[in-house]
């Protein structure tokens, strides 16, 4: 009986946990398409005029998938997988006032979108520093991942994108990790988050496994440094600025590596550069825990919902990403796939280091 009431509780707790969560970013999703549709009825030019030839999920379909994946990460924690999730959105004052500067930076967004400008941060300020490709203006928001007000607001951008499940999404990653690391001593396992951006999935790693000291690694300094705020009070986390193409790790040094929502922002040249990069640090029999967009194919239904995101949003080589052999791709450099699977709109797969 002691059993039924503890996972009654467990639930009841989950549940008033996450529902005013997901009502905090649906409501802002709604006002920012109200805000989009007035915008475009003042500028018709700004409608995206393309439609989708693939299927595209109706509302029900959508709800009852995000619906799916809050059951499924309810029942990661009763299994014990991970802990109660504990989002960290920050204080009252502190989302109210990001979601201030998310509304205050919508204006702009519509604009580069109506007049497709996304190259704003090629500028001499920042050619030479990075990559061509990493210099645009991804989402068309502003700074691209080169300032401090897009490192701010990009976790509320992101949670609004997709309707309040994208930290829920992150934490089915954490099963791979959990089966790479099952029976081992955390305290000297290894574990490095490449494009670790803000560091949510580190918080959820480190809420997981608190014997482990993580490392992530992201190009944008500012990420990095709201990375440090977001995981200040975990200070066994360690953070580095670099380059996916060039990780700054030993050879054979990492026991797991994880990814979340890098590739699709990457062109096809440099996926295999990076995934040589993956197969170099990890040690033999290491594990590497990918996650990031659904790829064509994947879930029918969604199919169409894939082949409109690259035009509502500025990401050049998203389709390219949708029709990618990740397991060719990863192959080629030693790496075995292990496992997949579909999570509500992006995948997890794992792959291992022969």
């Amino acid at each position: 009986m002691a059993t039924v009431i503890e996972r009654i509780g467990l639930r009841a707790g989950y549940g008033l946990r996450q529902a005013p969560r997901l009502a905090w970013y649906v409501a802002h999703g709604y006002a920012m398409g109200r805000l989009r549709r007035m915008a475009e009825e003042k500028n018709p030019d700004a409608r995206l005029t393309r439609s989708p030839t693939q299927p595209t999920p109706d509302r029900d379909r959508l709800w009852r998938d995000l619906g799916a994946l809050f059951m499924r990460d309810l029942a990661n924690v009763e299994a014990g997988i991970y802990p109660m999730p504990n989002d960290h959105d920050g204080p009252l004052p502190d989302r109210i006032d990001r979601s201030r500067a998310f509304f205050l930076d919508l204006p702009e967004i519509f604009t580069r979108r109506r007049e497709g400008a996304h190259q704003e941060v090629f500028n001499e300020e920042f050619q030479g520093r990075f990559p061509r490709y990493y210099l645009q203006n991804f989402h068309y928001q502003s700074g691209g991942y080169l300032s401090d007000d897009s490192a701010r607001i990009y976790d509320l951008q992101v949670e609004v994108l997709f309707n309040g499940t994208a930290n829920a999404m992150r934490r089915q990653a954490l099963l791979p990790v959990y089966e790479a690391l099952k029976g081992r001593d955390q305290r000297r396992g290894t574990l490095t988050d490449v494009a670790c951006g803000t560091g949510r999935f580190l918080r959820a790693v480190t809420d997981a496994f608190p014997g482990l000291r993580p490392t992530g690694i992201d190009l944008s300094e500012p990420y990095i440094e709201e990375a440090r705020h977001h995981l200040r009070r975990r200070g066994r986390t360690r953070l580095m600025v670099a380059n996916a193409e060039a990780l700054p790790l030993a050879d054979e040094s990492q026991d797991v590596v994880t990814t979340i929502f890098l590739y699709h922002e990457l062109p096809p040249k440099v996926r295999r550069i990076v995934a040589g990069e993956f197969a170099r640090v990890l040690k033999p029999g290491g594990t590497l825990v990918f996650m990031d967009s659904l790829q064509a194919g994947d879930v029918p239904d969604y199919d169409g919902l894939l082949e409109m995101f690259p035009h509502g949003f500025h990401e050049p080589f998203y389709e390219s990403y949708t029709r990618e052999d990740l397991p060719a791709l990863f192959g080629e450099v030693g790496l075995e796939p292990v496992s997949s699977d579909s999570v509500f709109v992006s995948k997890v797969m794992a792959f291992r280091k022969a």
